[in-house]
């Protein structure tokens, strides 16, 4: 399973260290460390509720094990100018690394780093550009997978 990165934090942290892999469009960034934790806890966590006496203890749903991988995307808007393309990207690179289940574990950022030709891919969500994406993308977990192991 993989997590996702949502803080800010954690994505600076891992866009501090220096690419791991890159391609003509994308750049890979690996961590290999955890999440930073929320600061804010929940509200009815330490409070005493009204409704009875049995306090319900708060856990986060989507819990992930630790020696798991916590993906990031960043897709800025001037490299794919519209929604629908930058929404497209994001959807190839989540479903590039979740097909590779032997990723080390740790925080990965996926981040697309020079724009797609405009006169070769016209359309916004094309077969043609959501293609050149896949290929890319996966090219470009295979080498990171080749340099990751021992």
């Amino acid at each position: 399973m993989i997590g996702r990165i949502v803080r800010s934090a954690d994505f600076e942290r891992v866009l501090a260290s220096s690419s791991r892999v890159r391609s003509s469009h994308f750049a890979v960034h690996h961590l290999a460390a955890c999440p930073s934790k929320p600061a804010k806890v929940l509200s009815t966590a330490a409070v005493k509720l009204s409704t009875g006496d049995a306090q319900v203890i708060h856990k986060p749903v989507d819990e992930v094990p630790p020696d798991a991988c916590w993906l990031g995307a960043i897709v800025p808007k001037r490299h794919a100018k519209r929604s629908v393309t930058r929404s497209l990207m994001k959807r190839q690179i989540r479903a590039a690394f979740a097909e590779q289940p032997a990723l080390p574990p740790g925080l990965w950022v996926v981040r697309l780093r020079a724009p797609f030709d405009r006169k070769l891919f016209p359309s916004a969500a094309s077969d043609a550009l959501r293609s050149a994406v896949h290929t890319e993308l996966a090219q470009l977990v295979g080498r990171v997978l080749a340099r990751s192991k021992p």
